[in-house]
């Protein structure tokens, strides 16, 4: 619950996951009061997360090996999940769901290719170039989403979130006694 209320993209991603093993009405109120805890400072956690991956694939090359498609759709996931809470107010970070409403035309192709092997498809040399303005542009757009975003500053849920733990954790100590 902490890490809900420090702007953590990751945590939210799971929380409205369409991949439930097990939910409850709890997980229900939970996703209900996350909703309060998205904030235009989630852009600097996938900017920052982009940058990072970023840096890995730039240190690769330097050492002159090109980029696995699979990075790329890593870092190109986290720009466009960013943008797109900025934009809707909504976690979504399935890639081609995203790529429904940005519609990148590269996209499919990369998805494509890289099914296409087990290891991962290295880019091609002539490629790169478009790929580095590419990250430079979609970085761009979730800063320029983050400055118009109607998302607040900060969370709203605190206090919701430490209710709702306590319940549980009172429900926990009944259930365990009884």
């Amino acid at each position: 619950f902490s890490l809900m209320l420090k702007d953590n993209g990751f945590v939210l991603e799971q929380i409205y996951s369409p991949l439930v093993v097990h939910t409850s009405p709890e997980h229900e109120e939970l996703k209900a009061i996350a909703k309060n805890c998205l904030t235009r400072l989630h852009c600097y956690h996938y900017l920052g997360y982009a940058d990072s991956k970023w840096q890995i694939v730039m240190q690769a090359c330097e050492q002159k090996e090109l980029p696995k498609v699979n990075h790329l759709f890593s870092i190109y996931r986290l720009l466009l999940t960013g943008t797109h809470l900025m934009q809707t107010g909504e976690i979504e970070s399935n890639f081609a769901a995203l790529n429904q409403n940005f519609v990148l035309s590269y996209v499919d192709e990369l998805l494509e290719r890289d099914g296409a092997t087990e290891a991962g498809h290295t880019l091609e040399a002539n490629e790169w170039k478009f790929h580095q303005d590419e990250y430079e542009r979609l970085r761009e757009m979730l800063e320029d989403s983050a400055d118009a975003t109607n998302l607040p500053e900060t969370s709203s849920a605190q206090d919701a979130l430490n209710d709702l733990l306590k319940r549980i954790r009172i429900a926990d100590l009944a259930t365990a006694r009884g």
